[in-house]
């Protein structure tokens, strides 16, 4: 292997430690950041994520609550559990688990959630800000991925950048995202003729589809950065959206699945946990100075 190993972990801890020190600073001024997950029906595909999620808030100085729900449970009993959320003080950051039942659309309950506590940066208006270069609240996958790049020692002003993939919530964030830093971002998708042609002129390959191997070493530009946002199971194994040993041979830096963007994610999580809880309380602050005048 030729390519740097990019470690998630390491900054992931990095940015914990930042983080712990302004939720020790929230907590002496007595806004200690606390976010509610909510869970609906079978929540053992979701288990390991809350649960690392939960370790993550603990060792940022972050409380966390997990409820669990049953199957039954309603859009109009959800909605309302939501709007009890958004309402109370004493929570900052409301996190929706996936999957849901399929009575419940993800949507829905994410366009519920206030904008100052969507800690996943899910809400239309927290993607819509990125437009504005306006970043608040984030996607954190999106911007965890963006984070990575931003550690290697590299202008991202004028990098080429292919991003593969265009969901909603990572692919297209991270592409404007990018451009916000100044980067020249081009974005592939099942209907780019050819893939390949653009990655191999790319400094920085983001990869986020949920297709295993999608991307090998002969569509990479030597030395250049491979960023795996993919997660999939084969063969009882969780690998990525790249083919880590034909890429890693080629690629400058590249991230490995597991180890890479994830920790950066959850991390991201809390950041954003922080970042929600400092908004909130400013809000009330400037609410009061209003009423006090």
């Amino acid at each position: 292997m030729s390519a740097t190993l990019i470690d998630g972990k390491s900054i992931a801890a990095n940015m914990r430690r930042e983080v712990a020190a302004r939720a020790a600073e929230l907590s002496g001024q007595g806004w200690q950041p606390r976010l509610v997950s909510l869970s609906v029906g079978d929540t053992s595909a979701a288990r390991l994520y809350v649960r690392n999620q939960q370790k993550s808030a603990e060792s940022a100085g972050v409380a966390f609550e997990a409820r669990d729900y049953p199957h039954e449970t309603s859009l109009e009993q959800l909605t309302g559990i939501i709007q009890g959320l958004n309402a109370d003080p004493r929570v900052n950051g409301i996190i929706i688990q996936r999957p849901l039942p399929d009575h419940i659309p993800v949507k829905t309950l994410q366009k519920l959630v206030h904008p100052l506590k969507d800690v996943e940066g899910m809400h239309p208006a927290s993607i819509g800000n990125i437009v504005y270069n306006d970043l608040a609240l984030g996607p954190c996958t999106a911007v965890a991925a963006v984070e990575i790049l931003k550690t290697l020692p590299l202008d991202i002003e004028g990098l080429n950048v292919t991003v593969i993939g265009h969901s909603e919530i990572v692919g297209k964030p991270i592409a404007f995202l990018l451009m916000g830093l100044g980067a020249t971002v081009t974005v592939c998708h099942h209907m780019t003729r050819s893939v390949a042609m653009h990655s191999r002129a790319a400094d920085a390959v983001f990869v986020a589809v949920g297709k295993p191997g999608l991307v090998t070493g002969e569509m990479l530009k030597p030395g250049c950065v491979v960023i795996d946002i993919g997660i999939n199971r084969v063969e009882g194994k969780t690998v990525g959206d790249v083919d880590f040993e034909s890429c890693a041979q080629v690629a400058g830096w590249i991230t490995p699945v597991p180890g890479g963007v994830g920790p950066v994610t959850v991390a991201t999580l809390m950041a954003n946990a922080v970042q929600a809880t400092e908004m909130q309380m400013n809000h009330y602050r400037d609410a009061y100075a209003r009423t006090d005048m």
